[in-house]
């Protein structure tokens, strides 16, 4: 039997690389490249980035150290003077969530680690649709670093970056989830908390409104009142505005 091709996920340990790796083992052997860049909830990322690991038979897994991301400072999501924000929409400008240049590095280290496993591709579980103002997530961002690669590394080396989450909303990535049997109750996307899901952040927020719109139940685990904040404070939001 011909080998499967390998794909490197990077594998945050949240829904969106976790559907992005379900959707990749289809067609591909997979190696999950899992970064510390100083976040707040590390400890839990790398709890879950581990579970899907063995949930997939991951057979290659690297964590890296990329704390230096951390230390530059600049988002809130490694500075713990920034707060992490409750609203989706943060005004104009850079969302406070923004870890400069974070999917470059992030790509730029698993680029380096493929090359040396003779990979076929990076997968990658960004979407644009969810992160409007992150200029790493953009399409031509991807197809620019795809070709840095193609100029950066050696000769036999022929890498693609796939995004297949790139332009589906939150209830589009977790249909395609459930629709590949993908671990969800894995996954972890809270900003603030490392033991249950505080479900007032942006991300937690987000993440329930999908599920929510997917007609489906989260699978994990909020502090109390959490799982249904989101959804009060929109309520009494509308009534004082109306």
């Amino acid at each position: 039997m011909t080998p499967r091709p390998l794909a490197v996920i990077l594998a945050s340990g949240g829904l969106d690389s976790c559907v992005a790796a379900a959707w990749a083992a289809r067609d591909f052997e997979l190696a999950f490249f899992h970064a510390d860049y100083g976040q707040r909830t590390l400890t839990r990322e790398r709890a879950a980035c581990r579970a899907q690991a063995a949930h997939f038979q991951v057979r290659r897994l690297l964590e890296v150290d990329l704390g230096f991301l951390g230390r530059l400072g600049g988002s809130s999501l490694t500075d713990p003077r920034l707060p992490v924000p409750e609203a989706d929409e943060e005004g104009p400008g850079l969302p406070s969530t923004y870890v400069p240049f974070r999917n470059a590095l992030l790509l730029a280290a698993a680029t380096a680690w493929a090359e040396v496993l003779h990979a076929a591709a990076l997968v990658i579980g960004a979407n644009i649709l969810d992160n409007p103002g992150y200029p790493d997530c953009r399409p031509e961002f991807f197809q620019a670093f795809e070709r840095v690669m193609e100029l950066g590394t050696g000769p036999d080396t022929h890498l693609k970056i796939l995004t297949p989450l790139l332009e589906l909303d939150k209830a589009g990535i977790i249909r395609l989830g459930l629709e590949l049997g993908a671990p969800l109750h894995l996954t972890w996307s809270c900003y603030r908390e490392n033991l249950l899901a505080c479900g007032r952040c942006s991300s937690c927020r987000l993440r329930l409104r999908g599920f929510a719109a997917a007609g489906v139940t989260d699978p994990i685990r909020y502090a109390p009142g959490g799982r249904h904040a989101w959804r009060q404070e929109e309520v009494m939001g509308g009534e004082a505005s109306g």
